[in-house]
C-alpha cells in the first residue's frame, strides 16, 4: 500500500517541485534584473530575434482572428436586433481578450521554443557550467535579457494585433455584412474606455514574462542530451499555454471587479 501511494504521489510531488523551481527562477530573474552591468547588447539582439520570428505570423493570425470575432458577434447581435453595438462588442473582445492571447501564444510557441532550444543546447554542451566556474551568473547574463526581451516584444506585438484585428473586423463587418460604419465607430467610442487598452497591455506583459521564465527554466534543465532538449521545448510550450489561460482568467476577473464598465 505504501509503495502504491508513493507511486501515485510521485507525479504530484514532481509537479510541485517543478513549480517551486520555476518560482525560484522568477525571483532570481527579478533580483538579477537590477544588478549591474545590464546585458544591454544581449537584450537588443534577443528582442530583435524574437520580433523577427513572431511579427509576421502575429500579423497574419490577427487578420482572420479579427474577422472571425467580427463576423460571429455581428451575426449574433443582428439576431438580437442590436446592430448598433456590433463595433463595441467586437472591438472590446479583440482588445481585452483576443490580442493578448494571440500575442502570447505566438510568442510562447515561436520565441519561447527558440529560447528553450538555445539555452538547452548550451546546457548539454556544459557552457552554463563553464560560465558558473568562471564566476559569471548565467541568470544575469543569459536569462534576464531573454525574459525582458519577450516582455517588450509581447507588449509591442499586442498593439500590432489590436490594430490589425480591429481593422480586419471593421472591414469584414462593414463590407461583407453590410454594417453601418458610423454606428460601428460610435458604439466603440461609447462603450470603450482607456483602461481597456491598459489591461490588454498588462496581460501581454504578464504573458510575455510567464513565457520567458518557463522557456528559460526548461532550457536550463533538459534531461537526456539532445532528445531531452526536444522534450524540454515541447514541455515549455504546453506548460506556458496552460499557465497563460489561468493567468488570463485571473486578470480578467480582477479587472472586471476593479474597473467598472463605462456607463454603469
Amino acid at each position: 500500500m505504501g509503495d502504491t501511494s508513493r507511486a501515485l504521489l510521485k507525479p504530484v510531488n514532481g509537479a510541485f517541485t517543478q513549480a517551486g523551481n520555476i518560482v525560484e527562477l522568477f525571483v532570481d530573474v527579478v533580483r538579477q534584473t537590477f544588478k549591474r552591468p545590464f546585458q544591454f547588447r544581449e537584450f537588443i539582439e534577443q528582442a530583435w530575434f524574437i520580433a523577427s520570428v513572431t511579427i509576421l505570423p502575429t500579423a497574419m493570425v490577427a487578420i482572420p482572428f479579427g474577422a472571425v470575432v467580427s463576423l460571429q458577434t455581428g451575426s449574433l447581435i443582428k439576431q438580437l436586433g442590436a446592430e448598433s453595438f456590433t463595433g463595441a462588442a467586437s472591438v472590446l473582445a479583440v482588445i481585452q481578450q483576443g490580442s493578448p492571447l494571440v500575442t502570447a501564444l505566438l510568442v510562447a510557441g515561436a520565441a519561447g521554443s527558440a529560447v528553450t532550444a538555445d539555452l538547452g543546447s548550451r546546457t548539454i554542451r556544459e557552457e552554463i557550467d563553464a560560465m558558473e566556474v568562471l564566476g559569471i551568473n548565467p541568470i544575469q547574463r543569459l536569462v534576464v535579457p531573454r525574459v525582458l526581451a519577450m516582455v517588450l516584444v509581447a507588449i509591442l506585438l499586442n498593439g500590432l494585433v489590436s490594430v490589425v484585428g480591429i481593422a480586419g473586423g471593421y472591414f469584414f463587418n462593414v463590407i461583407l455584412q453590410g454594417g453601418n460604419p458610423g454606428a460601428y465607430l460610435a458604439s466603440f467610442s461609447a462603450f470603450a474606455q482607456l483602461p481597456d487598452i491598459w489591461i490588454g497591455e498588462l496581460k501581454a506583459a504578464v504573458f510575455g514574462l510567464i513565457a520567458g521564465v518557463i522557456a528559460s527554466y526548461q532550457g536550463l534543465h533538459p534531461k537526456g542530451g539532445p532528445k531531452g532538449v526536444g522534450d524540454a521545448v515541447n514541455q515549455s510550450v504546453v506548460i506556458t499555454f496552460l499557465l497563460l489561460f489561468f493567468a488570463n482568467l485571473i486578470l480578467t476577473m480582477v479587472y472586471l471587479q476593479v474597473v467598472p464598465a463605462k456607463g454603469s
